[in-house]
């Protein structure tokens, strides 16, 4: 992964420097200056559809584990699978 698309929380020096230490470039997305209603973000249905596939995990629903660690491996576990499946996906697909 080189690019992380976040929200404006993530503006500033040190969120910068955080991604840049782990080799991640950070790109704002940003609303626009007069909103009225509900406004589509940009790249914002990738991390909310990122979210829906890990609560599809029963063991990710809730926060039961009790060390930082754990949980971290189980999303690690998670996305893992998501994206073998996506790959087996795409090479059935192909000719």
């Amino acid at each position: 992964m080189e690019m992380a698309y976040v929200d404006q929380e993530y503006t500033g020096p040190n969120a910068a420097d955080a991604a840049q230490q782990h080799g991640l470039r950070l790109e704002v997305v940003k609303h626009p200056m007069a909103k009225r209603g509900i406004v589509l973000l940009p790249r914002r249905w990738v991390v909310e559809r990122s979210f829906a596939w890990a609560a599809r995990f029963r063991r990710l629903a809730r926060d039961y584990e009790r060390l930082e660690t754990t949980l971290k491996g189980l999303h690690h576990i998670a996305f893992v699978i998501l994206m073998l499946r996506n790959l087996a996906h795409t090479l059935n697909r192909s000719p």
